[in-house]
């Protein structure tokens, strides 16, 4: 699937931040392997999810994508055309993406990494990516309303555990504040510099869990 390669490669871009592993070597698009690799239950599965399996002596890490949601990317292409009927599509693809190259990324530097940090910058990427596609796209223009379809119009799966769905809600509530900051700062069209807006965003992903919580909170 040549789309989530390009959306690899447009993380790699936005964060300067290569990995060696391609995305679609670790791709899984049908339920039932999914199930068969992890154990759980396909209809407790969101059409998205990073997995790491246990062999003897190592660990496999996966990524599923619904084969339903590539099938819509593939016929509607957000990356030639970001627009409201494939965003959701596009975000659900994305965050997938994101968790590996971030899981990869870090790993190739012995970072450990948490699960809410993984959810965190999965909600930045998802944020960052569509301003960088709209602003391609669009002449620069970015919809208004974005930050706000990204980050309260969204709901969380009824079957979540309390922790798990905590940490979602943490995740998108830290993202929204950040992103909300970097836009009214960096991106306002009467002092618009977008190159500040790029080093804050690239300076946020090197940042550890613990000083990015830190720096949320202030």
């Amino acid at each position: 699937m040549m789309i989530l390669r390009h959306m690899q490669e447009l993380l790699t871009q936005l964060y300067d931040a290569p990995v060696e592993h391609d995305v679609r070597d670790f791709l899984v698009t049908q339920r039932r392997t999914l199930e068969d690799l992890v154990h759980e239950p396909s209809d407790e599965m969101t059409d998205e999810q990073v997995f790491l399996v246990q062999h003897e002596d190592s660990v496999r890490v996966g990524v599923f994508i619904d084969s339903a949601v590539l099938a819509r990317l593939q016929r509607s292409d957000p990356l030639r055309s970001l627009d409201d009927d494939n965003l959701s599509d596009y975000c659900t693809a994305l965050e997938g993406v994101s968790h590996f190259h971030y899981l990869m990324w870090s790993l190739t530097r012995r970072r450990n990494v948490s699960l809410l940090e993984l959810e965190l910058q999965a909600e930045v990427d998802k944020y960052a990516s569509a301003v960088a596609l709209f602003t391609r796209q669009r002449d620069g223009r970015v919809p208004p309303a974005l930050h706000s379809r990204l980050f309260s119009a969204v709901s969380f799966l009824p079957h979540l555990d309390r922790a798990s769905r905590e940490r979602y809600e943490a995740a998108n509530r830290h993202a929204a504040r950040f992103c909300r900051s970097l836009q009214e700062r960096f991106l306002n069209p009467r002092r618009s510099r977008p190159e500040k807006w790029l080093a804050e965003l690239r300076r946020f992903f090197r940042c550890g869990h613990q000083e990015k919580i830190r720096q949320l909170a202030v």
